[in-house]
């Protein structure tokens, strides 16, 4: 059987690049070699566009070091009835692709950037369309379909950075404490934990670094639980896991740099009306939103049994400690067969989306 060219794409000019590198090198090491030819493509900070057939990440064992070797080559995708990659620096045959596979975390990755991109490209993607992921990344947006879904989430109120924003009022209005994040970005960069005026003046300053936008959200005591879906037309929902974070929040140090950030229990003890309440609104999530091939949907469940959405992520992390891999190994689905699985998907679509017309 011919092996299919699969390229992962990470890195990225994203706040979550160094995150993006690890799961990267996760899927690298785990993906089926003898079905696929496995090509490492980074982004660097500049946009470069980078490939390195002996090293691509240098100081791949250390999530605050890790990133792209300088010394790597610079390439370009070329467009065609299957694109290629073609090196800028030396005469060489291009190199065709059947399928990316792009683990871009943030900004330009997960936004609908890249995917507008590979979808002009006419390549199979793994993950979302541009629909789904824009809509899953902005998260003033997901909030107000799932709300006219009927889907329970939280108080929020969002803010653009022209507004005037008044501690008084917001805490009248959501209480105290409350979240401040950036509207478009993942992996909690960005996010606060807001008590006081001083807190929040500081908290809306380090938020606008990122977003132009930003979404304040209330408090919620709870239990948090996460489901991954994995699918295109017919999904389907992992068993819940659940995330007690050591911090204060399970902000980005706890979720990537800090091995004992939070205990994770997967999957966790609840009753099997509650699991197939949180599959059914995982599920339900995912469809709402347009999303495709995978997503891990977030949720705060109350003492009093309340489930509240809270986001979806259309590209999870990949990490050695990361929930959605986790999640599918505790359903049966094994690290390398999720790989698989997601390849597939992304074939599966392309040929759907190939069958429509596009002449009148």
């Amino acid at each position: 059987m011919k092996k299919i060219n699969v390229a992962i794409l990470c890195g990225g000019k994203s706040a979550e690049h160094e995150v993006s590198l690890h799961s990267a090198k996760n899927i690298f090491a785990a993906i089926d070699k003898k079905k696929y030819n496995t090509i490492l493509i980074g982004i660097d900070k500049k946009g470069n566009w980078l490939i390195n057939n002996r090293s691509l990440l240098l100081n791949s064992n250390d999530p605050k070091k890790i990133k792209i070797n300088p010394k790597s080559e610079k390439i370009i995708l070329v467009p065609g009835e299957k694109p290629k990659i073609f090196y800028l620096t030396k005469k060489s045959f291009g190199i065709s692709l059947d399928v990316i596979f792009p683990i871009l975390h943030g900004t330009f990755g997960e936004d609908g950037s890249i995917q507008g991109f590979l979808k002009m490209l006419d390549v199979p993607f793994a993950g979302a369309g541009v629909l789904g992921s824009a809509v899953g990344m902005d998260k003033v947006v997901m909030k107000q379909l799932l709300k006219e879904a009927e889907i329970p989430v939280g108080k929020f109120l969002a803010f653009n950075a022209s507004d005037k924003l008044d501690f008084q009022a917001i805490g009248k209005q959501l209480g105290l404490p409350f979240f401040i994040k950036p509207a478009n970005l993942g992996s909690s960069v960005g996010i606060s934990k807001v008590r006081n005026k001083k807190e929040f003046q500081e908290a809306v300053q380090d938020a606008f670094q990122y977003d132009s936008k930003i979404i304040i959200e209330e408090f919620i005591q709870g239990r948090e639980i996460e489901c991954a879906v994995l699918g295109n037309d017919k999904p389907n929902a992992s068993l819940p896991g659940e995330v007690i974070p050591t911090h204060d929040f399970y902000s980005y140090e706890a979720k990537y740099l800090d091995e004992n950030g939070a205990t994770m229990k997967i999957p966790t003890e609840l009753s099997k009306k509650a699991i197939s309440e949180i599959q059914e609104l995982a599920v339900k999530t995912f469809k709402v939103l347009s999303c495709e091939g995978m997503g891990r949907v977030d949720f705060f469940l109350k003492s009093n049994g309340e489930i509240l959405v809270n986001e979806i992520n259309t590209l999870p992390g990949f990490t050695s400690i990361s929930m959605y891999p986790k999640l599918w190994q505790a359903s049966g689905l094994k690290y390398e067969k999720l790989i698989d699985k997601l390849i597939q998907l992304a074939i599966e679509r392309h040929k759907k989306e190939k069958k429509l017309k596009i002449n009148y």
